[in-house]
């Protein structure tokens, strides 16, 4: 048939109006629920509240949906989850601008060629899924496994992955591990034993002392997190802010430091400097429980805070009154590590050099320091399996990528190479909109997009990347259908988790676990998903002393807090190579790599050029939201801008709120223009943009030309040796006036 062939070039697609849930059918029960965003009221008849967890961002705090007569009208904070505590994030109480946009793919959409123009025609659920398995299949068969790979992004995966293994994919990846939580996971892994998780391990709310190097909360939100800081400003903690821009965060701070962009292990350095030349490190904590001392103060000898001061451009002795306090403070005293920590080629090394200054002042397992959470031990009932379980390959080259973490086998930019060269012939591509993700840029990402034999974007909005697939399945919201548990985090009280849906899925859309089983049942397997999910589901809980009856009450399990601080003369028994926190990594050396952090400079920039910084607004997170016109009708939200500094404004003779075009050190020209805003709030070396904006997807019809793409302008990416993290802050840009 002639839609299933391969194009030498698969072509853009813009998606027809006739496939969204726009036109007809916003005169319907879309249109109608759209129209009663921001009604409330409760006590009526039919009024019920339906406890599940969020998708907005990989928080996933707990939500309570208010339904009326079959419609969400109102979303709030659980007050049964531990981490929404009864509140919510802006970006939370804005599902609904999901659930009913009028933008929503509809129905199942097929790739067709004729007289050589390509297009989408509407199909059915059992032809798209008939099509997928097929090509699937057929290249599994002639070029093995390894030949397809899955992108994904979204809690609502695990169902693909459990498909995939069926037939021995696991070529897996996640981008938001490369650009994100990454080093922060593998550098806690190669100094305490164990990798951190969400919400990362810092107890926050008993601290008295709390530092943070670019780590933008109150901005990216992070719900529990900024409940926790919260509560620590309220008992008196003092906040220190390294930063080239005066942040969200900033303004809370005790001391805000504009540090040089680039710099940060140097200032890291700076700061183990003092705590050991003046004694002020807790030298039994490091005698006892730590490897690799001689080895950092080698490291760290010659990092006086004046030579700190010539790199950072931070008083030296500013540095000294940071470290001084820093050390007072402790062991209630911490160096948070941050979350979308990759801006460098060194983000290991950076995180690693902030788990030292950590474990230099003995915090660890501390009240108000570094403490390790625990996870629900979450029995489960013997997988399903039609065929025996295929081994794990690894595939990453990056010697400490997440080998051990069951979502990744292999950085996201590798396998944007790999279909670039061929070696990967089909993609399924889940919640990620390839084209504005920051891996290798915007161009990098459509090249690999056409390259690949086969591409299946599973999706909710024509986003740009649902354009370059030869079948696109539109799967329901996150308020519409089950997924798998989520019982796999740890936290301070264990938890394990239900989505659960609060409404039917509208239009033609599925759920991922319908999806999965369909094609899975025509590759001939049956016996990978229990007949229903709701039956899945029912028999993991009972295993665990409840039912699915029982946990759609309250949305959660919640088992009592657990001891989270070392006793006195206590072991740590850590799961490192010597069984202590690794100051000196043992199989980072072993593997070539320094064994201690080591500043190394950052390009500068040209002439006329400026160091291009990113980040997120708390109604936005990047594509989650761009559409959303529950959110993004906040004035706040309608764009970005780029921040300039006063000084750099006057040498451009740029006016606030004047419109210019971005051209980066590359030539590339941001295809849309971008709104001026003149501040004294960020360095004159550095500009700053929200990332998210600039869509060029027409259907999207609310992104469409807001503002300019951050994406676009990244033409240079570096990569750390170590983990395969992506860094993207060595792009600079200079204005263009409209005129």
């Amino acid at each position: 048939m002639d839609h299933w062939q391969n194009f030498s070039r698969r072509d853009f697609i813009k998606i027809s109006s006739l496939f969204l849930a726009g036109s007809a059918a916003m005169s319907g029960s879309a249109g109608q629920a759209f129209s009663r965003l921001g009604q409330s009221g409760s006590g009526e008849n039919g009024d019920r509240i339906v406890h599940s967890f969020c998708e907005h961002c990989f928080w996933r705090c707990g939500i309570a949906a208010h339904v009326r007569d079959g419609k969400v009208y109102k979303i709030t904070g659980s007050e049964h989850h531990p981490l929404s505590q009864g509140k919510l994030c802006p970006r939370g109480t804005g599902g609904i601008g999901l659930l009913y946009d009028p933008d929503r793919l509809r129905h199942p959409l097929i790739r067709e060629t004729k007289g050589g123009k390509q297009y989408y025609r509407k199909a059915s659920w059992d032809e798209a899924t008939g099509v997928v398995a097929e090509k699937l299949y057929g290249i599994h068969e002639k070029y093995g496994p390894g030949a397809i790979a899955m992108l994904h992004h979204g809690f609502g995966v695990s169902f693909f992955k459990q498909m995939f293994s069926q037939i021995g994919v696991n070529k897996f990846s996640k981008p938001s591990f490369d650009l994100c939580c990454g080093p922060a996971r593998q550098a806690s892994v190669l100094t305490y034993g164990y990798p951190s998780g969400t919400p990362e391990g810092f107890d926050m709310k008993n601290s008295k002392y709390m530092i943070f190097f670019g780590t933008h909360f109150g901005e990216n939100m992070h719900n529990t997190a900024v409940q926790e800081i919260s509560d620590g400003i309220r008992r008196g903690a003092k906040i220190v802010v390294f930063d080239p821009r005066f942040s969200t965060i900033a303004g809370k701070a005790e001391h805000w430091l504009p540090i040089k962009p680039g710099t940060d292990i140097a200032m890291m350095q700076g700061l183990m400097h003092v705590l050991i030349s003046e004694n002020l490190y807790d030298r039994s904590f490091v005698q006892q429980h730590t490897v690799g001392f001689g080895e950092l103060w080698d490291s760290v000898r010659k990092m006086t805070p004046e030579k700190v001061a010539e790199i950072t451009e931070i008083p030296a002795e500013a540095i000294r009154t940071v470290a001084r306090e820093f050390a007072f403070n402790a062991p209630a005293a911490l160096v948070h590590s941050g979350r979308r920590t990759n801006w460098y080629g060194d983000a290991l090394q950076r995180i690693r050099a902030i788990h030292i200054l950590n474990a230099l002042v003995g915090n660890f397992k501390m009240p108000g320091g570094v403490i390790d959470y625990e996870k629900f031990s979450l029995k489960k009932p013997p997988a399903g399996h039609a065929h025996p379980p295929y081994e794990r390959d690894v595939y990453s080259r990056y010697p400490f990528f997440a080998q051990d973490e069951p979502s990744n086998s292999i950085a996201s930019h590798e396998v944007i190479q790999q279909a670039i060269s061929g070696e990967i012939k089909a993609l399924m591509v889940y919640g990620v909109n390839l084209p504005e993700t920051m891996t290798l840029g915007r161009k990098t990402a459509i090249e690999a997009l056409q390259k690949v034999d086969f591409m299946v974007a599973v999706d909710v909005l024509p986003a740009e990347v649902t354009g370059y697939a030869d079948v696109v399945l539109p799967e329901c919201t996150y308020l519409e259908r089950y997924d798998a548990l989520d019982a796999g985090r740890k936290y301070r009280t264990p938890f394990v988790a239900l989505r659960q849906p609060a409404v039917e899925p509208m239009y033609d859309s599925k759920p991922g676990n319908q999806i999965a089983k369909m094609i899975t049942d025509k590759w001939g397997i049956h016996g990978a998903f229990p007949a229903t999910v709701e039956e899945g589901l029912d028999k993991t809980l009972r295993l665990n002393g409840s039912s699915l009856e029982e946990i759609k009450k309250t949305g959660v399990i919640v088992r009592p807090e657990s001891d989270l601080y070392r006793k006195a003369g206590q072991p740590l028994n850590l799961k490192t190579p010597s069984g202590k926190i690794e100051l000196a990594s043992s199989l980072l050396r072993k593997a070539g790599f320094d064994a201690v952090p080591h500043y190394t400079p950052q390009p500068e920039a040209p002439e006329g050029y400026y160091r291009m910084l990113t980040g997120r607004k708390p109604m936005l997170t990047f594509g989650r939201t761009a559409n959303n016109r529950f959110l993004g009708d906040v004035a706040t939200a309608k764009e970005n801008e780029v921040w300039v500094n006063a000084e750099t404004a006057a040498r451009h003779s740029l006016k606030n709120e004047e419109y210019v075009h971005l051209k980066n050190q590359a030539g590339v020209v941001s295809e849309f223009p971008v709104k001026v805003k003149v501040t004294q709030r960020i360095r004159p070396d550095a500009v700053f943009m929200v990332h998210g904006f600039g869509h060029t997807a027409a259907k999207m019809t609310w992104a469409y030309k807001r503002g300019a793409s951050h994406n676009q302008l990244i033409s240079r990416t570096d990569i750390d040796p170590a983990i395969g993290s992506v860094g993207f802050q060595n792009n600079f840009v200079t204005f263009i006036k409209e005129a």
